[in-house]
């Protein structure tokens, strides 16, 4: 591995921003094979996914054969994707950040998460039926805003060499035409309802479309590493180019949480097979530096849940497997009496339509589920709900996403509702019954540590009588309501 540029403030490592015109246009197919093919080359490849995703990254995952994380500057916070940046420039020798929906598409959009960060931009294009056209939309993208640096295109779906060479006349010198891929459905990776699917169903077929993908990236520009770039640790100087930069979120864990551990000693098990699968990695680390360990089960093939305090059952595809879930009586009832106990659950999307009476599956049939929960669920095809949110619990705000095609009906009222980025209606709905917490939303732990750790159970008294200096801090620490 090459030799760092690293002092205690800063590491250098090349990078590549690669955004498209929109959704569809191939970057998770083209950041995968880019990523496989210097990964074959010996290289240290760290992959950062824009937005709050959990498929691409398991892609990406897969094809870097390194830990993907998300970087999305509302959901976590600037310093905290600052950080990340900043950590995987010293151990890499290439970061890739694949894009979310159009470069210039949300608020912050990945446009402004490359201008923040100085991060070259690479602009993948599907121009299957257009030619010179797709050099004058690349141009156009190029000189929007003149805070972002586009290195050139990557033209998807491009028929033949003379289909290459007509794009590449049209472009000036400044914007190169770095690659091409043909269409090639060898290449395109799977898809389903949600997005792609999920890496661990058809870890074959990936692997023979990232070196299929490899195949066509060879020997061409795009596989020289590009410039170095920057990366500044957060709690340096340099951290903000403004004043008013920074986020409420713009933290990891606080002091007032830091200097006791609120899970020590306590043991969160959580679902996670192919039913449930939708986990950040980022919430996992926070729960161990909140003093937790945790446990893996399935909901699919366990029958009893392993010891443990509290129980998390995150998002994921329920609505494939429901059946299944449904005839694992022995796994039901344990959950069942564990939520009767009164301890903590957290059910995300998946894990709140398992916590109804029934989910209807795409095929109409009705299954019952563990009916924590007074209501029912039902998938409704190509109509959905996503978007940011933030959820207002009565433990504190916590930043989220909703991304779902299912709908819920005849349940009790919610406590509250998240309340959307950008828009004035009432979001997802909140429910709690005992010690349990449900919705539709993707909670991002990390956007609020104490809040989190009194969800699971946090012992905040105990802890805090045992460090003297945060004493006087215990009690001020109480939740307030804000439903």
């Amino acid at each position: 591995m090459n030799m760092k540029n690293i002092t205690t403030a800063s590491a250098s490592c090349p990078a590549l921003f690669l955004a498209a015109p929109g959704s569809g246009s191939g970057k998770t197919t083209v950041t995968a094979a880019l990523a496989r093919a210097f990964t074959q080359q010996g290289k240290v490849v760290r992959v950062f996914k824009t937005g709050p995703d959990y498929l691409d990254p398991q892609i990406l995952a897969q094809a870097s054969g390194q830990p993907v994380e998300q970087l999305d500057m509302w959901m976590a916070g600037e310093a905290y994707c600052q950080q990340m940046l900043y950590q995987a420039a010293q151990d890499a020798d290439l970061i890739l950040v694949e894009g979310v929906m159009g470069l210039f598409d949300g608020e912050p959009s990945s446009a402004d998460l490359a201008a923040r960060f100085n991060i070259p931009l690479a602009i993948v294009m599907d121009v299957k039926g257009m030619a010179q056209t797709a050099a004058a939309i690349a141009m156009g993208l190029a000189n929007f805003r003149d805070d972002i640096q586009v290195a050139g295109l990557i033209a998807n779906s491009c028929g033949t060499e003379r289909h290459a060479q007509l794009i590449r006349d049209a472009l000036p010198e400044s914007l190169p035409l770095l690659a091409t891929l043909p269409r090639d459905p060898e290449v395109t990776l799977p898809e389903r309802h949600l997005g792609l699917v999920q890496a661990e169903e058809v870890q074959e077929e990936l692997e023979q479309r990232f070196n299929a993908g490899v195949s066509w990236l060879n020997n061409q520009p795009i596989t020289e590493l590009p410039a170095a770039v920057t990366f500044y640790a957060a709690e340096t100087e340099q951290r903000c180019a403004t004043e008013d930069c920074a986020t409420e979120t713009d933290q990891s864990v606080p002091d007032s949480v830091k200097s006791f551990q609120p899970l020590a000693g306590k043991t969160v098990a959580i679902a996670r097979d192919r039913a449930f699968s939708f986990i950040y990695d980022a919430n996992l680390r926070l729960l161990n530096e909140l003093g937790a360990e945790y446990r893996f089960f399935s909901p699919l093939t366990d029958h009893i849940l392993p010891e443990a305090d509290a129980l998390w059952l995150p998002g994921g595809y329920p609505e494939l497997y429901a059946r299944q879930l449904s005839e694992n009586t022995a796994m039901l009832q344990t959950i069942q009496t564990f939520h009767q106990a009164g301890k903590p659950i957290l059910a995300e999307c998946g894990g709140f339509l398992y916590s109804l009476e029934t989910l209807t599956d795409l095929e109409d049939n009705q299954y019952p589920l563990l009916g924590l929960l007074t209501g029912h669920g039902a998938m409704r095809g190509k109509r959905g709900c996503q978007g940011m949110q933030t959820a207002p619990l009565p433990e504190g705000e916590v930043r989220a996403h909703a991304h779902h095609r299912s709908r819920c009906f005849d349940t009790d009222e919610p406590i509250a509702h998240g309340r959307r980025q950008r828009h004035p209606a009432p979001g997802e709905g909140i429910w709690r019954n005992k010690g349990l917490t449900a919705s539709y939303l993707h909670l991002f732990f990390p956007s609020n540590p104490e809040a989190i750790a009194r969800i699971f159970g946090g012992d905040f008294e105990q802890s805090a009588a045992s460090v003297p200096s945060a004493s006087s801090s215990a009690s001020a620490a109480t939740p307030s309501a804000v439903c």
